[in-house]
């Protein structure tokens, strides 16, 4: 028998690869040897930069910089993690913000301009309420994951000792995107009735929008054709083995399945977001699903 492919993989804490890990889900073909990363994120830099890992949980944006740059890795429709951003764009309760309208000329903070979220919530505000990335300032942490991408000129990066929680309740930054560790009762949402109007954009676009995927080698794939279907195998069979989502306003929303995989399922969002990446230039123009994505 042939021996298996062992490939050194980097993936977070989603439940729906808790099986994988625990080895519940096993492959004769494929063994895995997991690096644990914390957070995740700085996985994407050790791949995209030193192509570090066979198998990688990436943020969509961070592959598709990747592709922009040569790096030889392709996507499986493998989402482990989504959600809606309209509550992500948040401020002080007291701050005399009153919509999207109101960031003009404003400072907004986030980790890193090519953060994904931060790609949703400024393609959000563009299309919706009509306030370009441009017409504001965007404090950062960090620098992209893809080394060769350098933020626009309205990008401004913090200073040593400095963070991004503390800035926004003394009012050094206007709102932030995606900031944790923050107490409910001293922030808001920026869009009004956030998750109403997230599901309204839903209705309209279709796209229920995709962070996190699963990128691997073109070296791997190209000497064994087979290892895409057998990742996508045990990457479906990992995800049944999460017991099913209690009924909710989500799957109301967006039906029983609210972790669906596959390109039909995510095309909407996965082109959507490329529009919106390639509207704000981080990518050079929206790439396609197919370009980016394994062929299953």
């Amino acid at each position: 028998m042939t021996a298996p492919v062992v490939l050194r993989t980097a993936l977070g804490k989603s439940p729906l690869v808790r099986a994988l890990k625990e080895g519940a889900v096993a492959s004769d073909r494929v063994r895995f040897d997991f690096i644990e990363v914390e957070p995740v994120t700085r996985a994407f830099r050790r791949m995209t930069r030193a192509m570090e890992f066979d198998l990688c949980e990436i943020a969509l944006t961070t592959h598709a910089q990747a592709r922009a740059y040569g790096k030889p890795i392709t996507a499986l429709p493998v989402v482990l993690l989504r959600g809606f951003h309209h509550g992500a764009l948040i401020c002080r309760r007291g701050s005399a913000l009153r919509g999207p309208a109101d960031l003009v000329d404003k400072r907004i903070g986030v980790r890193a301009w090519s953060q994904t979220t931060g790609v949703w919530v400024r393609g959000i505000l563009q299309d919706e309420y009509g306030v370009a990335p441009d017409a504001m300032t965007w404090i950062t942490e960090e620098d992209a994951h893809v080394q060769e991408f350098a933020d626009p000129p309205f990008v401004a990066r913090i200073a040593a000792g400095q963070n991004l929680r503390t800035m926004l309740l003394a009012g050094e930054i206007d709102a932030a995107v995606a900031l944790a560790g923050l107490d409910p009762e001293q922030i808001r949402t920026v869009i009004p009735d956030a998750d109403a109007a997230a599901a309204a954009w839903y209705r309209k676009t279709g796209a229920y929008p995709v962070n996190h995927v699963v990128v691997v080698k073109d070296a791997l794939l190209g000497e064994y054709p087979w290892l895409a279907a057998e990742l996508m195998r045990l990457f479906v069979a990992s995800k049944q083995i999460v017991p099913a989502p209690a009924p909710s306003s989500l799957t109301a929303l967006v039906g029983d399945d609210p972790e669906p995989y596959g390109l039909a399922a995510n095309r909407p969002a996965i082109e959507l977001l490329m529009r919106y990446a390639a509207r704000q230039e981080l990518i050079p123009r929206a790439y396609g699903v197919d370009e980016l994505f394994v062929a299953l």
